[in-house]
């Protein structure tokens, strides 16, 4: 099972490789009211950094068979917080080689929203990665990159896995980059 009794869960079981990690946060409006009725999907790359998908050829890179690569999670209706409890991707190689840092394809949608809205999650310790990442460095403007970048915290989860904070910021000051794909 995907969810391992845990809707926010991508871990299909506990021989899956990697760290492991446990992403939180919230999703605010444009005035900054937390939304407590948001579906959130991730895919993601397995710690070598390849993707469980026909379409990922990377040479030298192995599937992992106890990793989907995928997880759903919304947030809960009384705090907003939503959770994903996963393992830290490797680095990817995209189209014509080009470099990608660790990262989380993250899709929303909720109430208002016609659309998913479709971002990154980066890790803020990878900045050495994160500098060489292809598609962050498409955002011309440096400091809105930085809207991409889930903060490792100081904490562990109950489970021992590290915890990484990325609140979605759908309008106003500090809005989280969203690409059109």
């Amino acid at each position: 099972d995907i969810f391992e009794n845990n809707f926010g869960s991508v871990l299909s079981n506990q021989k899956t490789k990697g760290e492991r990690i446990r992403i939180e946060g919230r999703v605010f409006d444009g005035i900054g009211t937390v939304l407590k009725d948001v579906l959130i999907e991730i895919w993601q790359a397995n710690a070598e950094g390849k993707y469980a998908h026909p379409a990922d050829r990377q040479p030298g890179k192995a599937l992992d068979p106890n990793f989907g690569g995928w997880g759903r999670s919304c947030t809960d209706f009384e705090t907003g917080l939503y959770t994903f409890d996963t393992i830290k991707p490797g680095p990817v190689e995209g189209r014509n080689g080009r470099f990608m840092a660790p990262h989380i394809n993250a899709w929303i949608v909720a109430r208002g929203i016609n659309m998913g809205l479709n971002t990154r999650i980066y890790f803020s310790d990878e900045a050495e990665a994160n500098a060489k990442d292809a598609v962050i460095n498409l955002i011309e403007w440096e400091s809105r990159r930085k809207t991409l970048v889930a903060e490792r915290l100081d904490r562990k989860a109950d489970s021992g896995a590290t915890v990484y904070r990325f609140d979605f910021r759908l309008q106003g000051q500090d809005e989280t980059v969203f690409f059109d794909i």
